[in-house]
């Protein structure tokens, strides 16, 4: 995945190779505050049971789980550590925890990357129906959408079904190969849960989630959502502005455009970049709240406009600003 670059000329290769370097460092603290987060939390839950308290714990439990997926993300990359083997690691226990295997997801990223915001294929968007009424947009942000589907994913892979047309055959085992060990990994814990009759699973795991995986979804549907579908990734993808605990929790994905733009620089790095080449640009990369960038989606959507339509609307003023050739 490394050797694509989305846009040339805005860093110098040499700038880009020193800020492509590795390091350990940065991802095990990182990750050992994201750790440390969820054990805190899972105790204040454990001390909460039975009391409305715990709540507030259950909700940001969910938050912090779901947010394992950046950690994933970043490993996929093979640039959250310098170790190769640490990454694999580290991507394929929380690949376990949010019910996402590394290797299915590995190369569905890089297909991402490749075609980012191509109709016919970028992964991202063939999972889901391109968003004709705002009821198809609050689905997929809701979060159901996702769950469901990844466990209609990992039982079709279970069973031997992958018909993903970026995989090679070899691969395609590999993808099966990792779903069978997950599925043996769930029906396990399940049955350890049933023997003992424990709740675990569900209050601590999986309830958490599920139930609040519309927190992530209100990052993965920001970073490219609305945005042109030409094949330029400082124009068709998106940084969302928001708190520190938001850049923390998604390890600095929501710098995503600079991350789309040159994938192999450290998620630690992400920020510093991103000031260094809007300064060059000029002018302000794309970008919004979370808040006020779905409810200009929806406000469209509910007057008649379709997700192609929105997007053909960012691609025009593209074109009109001057930043854009016109291709139409």
């Amino acid at each position: 995945m490394q050797d694509f670059i989305g846009v040339e000329d805005v860093l110098s290769k040499d700038r880009l190779k020193e800020l492509s370097a590795r390091s350990n460092a940065p991802a095990f603290v990182h990750l050992a505050t994201h750790v440390a987060a969820i054990g805190l939390n899972t105790y204040a839950m454990a001390w909460t049971w039975g009391t409305w308290w715990c709540v507030p714990f259950f909700m940001l439990q969910g938050v912090l789980l779901n947010f394992l997926y950046a950690a994933e993300h970043e490993c996929d990359h093979f640039t959250a550590f310098r170790s190769r083997w640490l990454n694999i690691l580290v991507a394929r226990v929380t690949g376990f925890i949010i019910v996402l295997t590394n290797d299915y997801h590995r190369l569905s990223h890089y297909a991402h990357h490749r075609h980012t915001q191509d109709w016919e294929k970028d992964p991202e968007i063939l999972s889901r129906k391109v968003f004709e009424t705002p009821w198809d947009y609050l689905w997929v942000l809701s979060g159901l959408s996702s769950s469901w589907g990844r466990l209609l994913l990992l039982i079709g892979q279970t069973l031997g079904r992958c018909d993903e047309w970026y995989a090679t055959e070899p691969q395609k085992h590999t993808m099966i190969t990792a779903a069978r060990w997950h599925m043996t990994g769930y029906a396990s814990i399940a049955a350890v849960a049933i023997y003992f009759e424990s709740w675990w699973p569900l209050y601590y795991w999986i309830g958490p989630l599920v139930l609040m995986r519309w927190t992530y979804w209100l990052q993965g549907l920001g970073e490219h959502s609305g945005l042109t579908h030409e094949p330029h990734t400082l124009f068709n993808t998106r940084t969302l502005k928001t708190n520190a605990f938001m850049h923390w929790g998604n390890w600095n994905m929501t710098y995503h455009t600079i991350h789309h733009t040159f994938p192999s620089i450290p998620f630690y790095r992400l920020p510093e970049v991103h000031r260094e080449v809007e300064a060059k640009l000029g002018y302000e990369l794309p970008s919004g709240s979370y808040l006020k960038l779905h409810w200009s989606h929806l406000k469209q959507l509910f007057k008649g406009a379709g997700e192609r339509d929105i997007c053909e609307a960012h691609t025009k003023s593209l074109i009109d600003s001057g930043r854009l050739p016109n291709t139409l």
